[in-house]
C-alpha cells in the first residue's frame, strides 16, 4: 500500500499539486524492484524543488527518502558512491570530513543529488559543469525491475544518456561522483556594479572567483550584487579590494534579495570556510521559505551573453512589480545529451518570482522574446512557455535519447504529460 500523505501533495514552493496521492516510499532495493515491476506507471520524486510538471503524475509516485546513505567511498578513485534519495547538505558534511569535495555545489544545500542531476540543475563558474557533470556512475531500476548500470569509463556510448535522464529512463538507485580534495572558499560581495562595466567587462569579472554571480532586478542598469567565492589557500590575510569596476565592497552579510543582513547567507566578507559552506548562498541549518517564490531560468551561448543580458534589461520595467530578484552566472560546457550545456560554454540568466502564476506567465513570453535571437534553453525543472517544437530543436541527441528511453522503458511506465510534450514524439 501506498504511503499515502493526509494532505494534497505539493512541490517545494507550493505552486504545484501533484496528480495523486499515491506514495511509496520503499525503504529497500529489493522493495524497489518490487513495486517498480509491479505498478502500471509512476514518477519517482526527489526534493520537490521542481516548479513545472516534470515530476507529476496522476497514478503513483515514488519517493526515495528512505534511501538516503553513502554506499562507498574509494579513496584510491576518488569518488563516492550514493543513494539515489541522498540530499547535498548530508553529503558534503560527510565528504568535508573525511578530506573530500564536489566540484560545485547549487544555491541550495537541501536539494536531492539525482534530482539535481537529472534536470542538469546549474552550478556557477567559468570552470565548472553543471551539477551533473561529476557523475561517472549510474545503478537504475528499470521499470521491469532489473538493476542496471553505466559508466562513464565503461560505456562511453550509452552514458552521456543516462545522466540527464528527466525521470525517463529508470529510478535512480545509485550514483558514483567524482572527487576533489576538500578546500576552504572566501566569498565577497560588493554592491552596485553600473550595468555599463559588466558588459564591458564581464569576462574579466567572472573570472575573478571559482564561482561568481550577479544579482540584478534590471532597474536603472544596476547590478545590485556581485558574489565572488574564490578558492583559498589558507594564507589569504591581504586587504581585500574595495571596489570592482566601481561596485563597492559590502562589509556585512547580505542576502541576494534586499539589503539587510540575513544569518541563513553563507559567510561573506571574505572568511575563508570549507567549500560547502561557502559555495550554496544558503545554509544548510536555515531551510529557505516554503511558498513564497517561482522560478524559471534560461541558458544562452556564452558568445551570445552580452546580448541576451542586454535584451532583457531593455524590458526591464515589464518584469519589475513581479520579479524578486535575477542572477547572472557562467556554466562550462559538459558532453550529456539532455544538459542545456550540451557542448557549450553558457551563461544562466534566473529569475526569482513573486508566486503570481497567471501574472508571471506572460512576463515568461515577454522574456523567452527577447532571447529568441539566441535559442535560449529553458531549465528542465523551471518554469517556462517555450513551445515543445523549439524545445526539441535544441538538443541534437535528443533522437539518440528517446531511442535510449525506448529501450529501458519499453512499457513507457515513465511518461507523462511533460516528457511526452517536451521530450518524446
Amino acid at each position: 500500500m501506498p504511503d499515502s500523505e493526509t494532505q494534497a501533495l505539493q512541490n517545494w514552493a507550493g505552486n504545484l499539486l501533484y496528480g495523486t496521492s499515491n506514495v511509496f516510499q520503499p525503504e529497500t532495493l529489493e522493495e524497489v524492484r518490487e513495486l517498480v515491476s509491479r505498478l502500471d506507471s509512476f514518477r519517482v520524486l526527489g526534493s520537490r524543488h521542481s516548479f513545472n510538471e516534470i515530476a507529476n503524475c496522476s497514478t503513483n509516485l515514488i519517493s526515495l527518502e528512505q534511501l538516503d546513505q553513502v554506499v562507498e567511498l574509494d579513496t584510491e578513485r576518488r569518488t563516492v558512491t550514493i543513494e539515489g534519495g541522498m540530499r547535498y547538505g548530508p553529503l558534503c558534511q560527510f565528504l568535508h570530513e573525511n578530506g573530500y569535495a564536489l566540484p560545485n555545489l547549487a544555491s541550495l544545500p537541501h536539494i536531492s543529488v539525482a534530482g539535481a542531476c537529472a534536470t542538469a540543475t546549474h552550478g556557477s563558474g567559468n570552470s565548472n559543469g553543471n551539477l551533473a557533470t561529476p557523475v561517472s556512475g549510474i545503478e537504475m531500476i528499470t521499470t521491469g525491475g532489473e538493476v542496471v548500470s553505466f559508466s562513464r569509463d565503461e560505456d562511453p556510448t550509452d552514458f552521456p544518456g543516462t545522466v540527464v535522464g528527466l525521470g525517463a529512463l529508470g529510478l535512480i538507485s545509485k550514483l558514483t561522483l567524482d572527487l576533489l580534495p576538500t578546500f576552504e572558499v572566501a566569498q565577497t560581495v560588493y554592491r552596485n556594479l553600473p550595468l555599463a562595466q559588466l558588459l564591458e567587462n564581464f569576462d574579466d569579472i567572472a573570472s575573478q572567483g571559482y564561482s561568481v554571480s550577479f544579482f540584478t532586478r534590471w532597474q536603472e542598469d544596476n547590478i545590485s550584487q556581485v558574489w565572488i567565492k574564490r578558492r583559498s589557500t589558507g594564507n589569504d590575510h591581504g586587504e581585500l579590494d574595495t571596489t570592482v569596476y566601481g561596485a563597492a565592497l559590502a562589509t556585512e552579510n547580505l542576502r541576494p534579495v534586499g539589503d539587510s543582513a540575513e544569518n541563513n547567507c553563507t559567510e561573506q566578507i571574505g572568511i575563508p570556510g570549507p567549500w560547502h559552506e561557502r559555495l550554496p548562498h544558503f545554509k544548510m541549518e536555515f531551510t529557505p521559505s516554503h511558498g513564497e517564490e517561482l522560478q524559471s531560468e534560461y541558458f544562452v551561448l556564452r558568445q551570445h551573453a552580452l546580448s541576451a543580458i542586454e535584451a532583457i534589461n531593455g524590458i526591464g520595467s515589464l518584469l519589475d512589480s513581479h520579479l524578486l530578484i535575477s542572477e547572472i552566472r557562467t556554466i562550462a560546457a559538459d558532453d550529456l545529451w539532455m544538459s542545456p550545456c550540451y557542448q557549450q560554454d553558457s551563461v544562466a540568466i534566473h529569475f526569482t518570482w513573486k508566486r503570481n502564476w497567471p501574472e508571471v506567465r506572460p512576463l515568461l513570453s515577454q522574456i523567452e522574446k527577447a532571447l529568441a535571437p539566441f535559442d535560449a534553453r529553458p531549465h528542465w525543472g523551471k518554469l517556462f512557455t517555450t513551445s515543445p517544437e523549439l524545445v526539441k530543436s535544441f538538443y541534437p541527441k535528443r533522437s539518440s535519447f528517446c531511442d535510449l528511453a525506448e529501450r529501458l522503458d519499453p512499457k513507457q511506465k515513465l511518461r507523462n504529460e511533460f516528457l511526452n510534450t517536451f521530450v518524446f514524439d
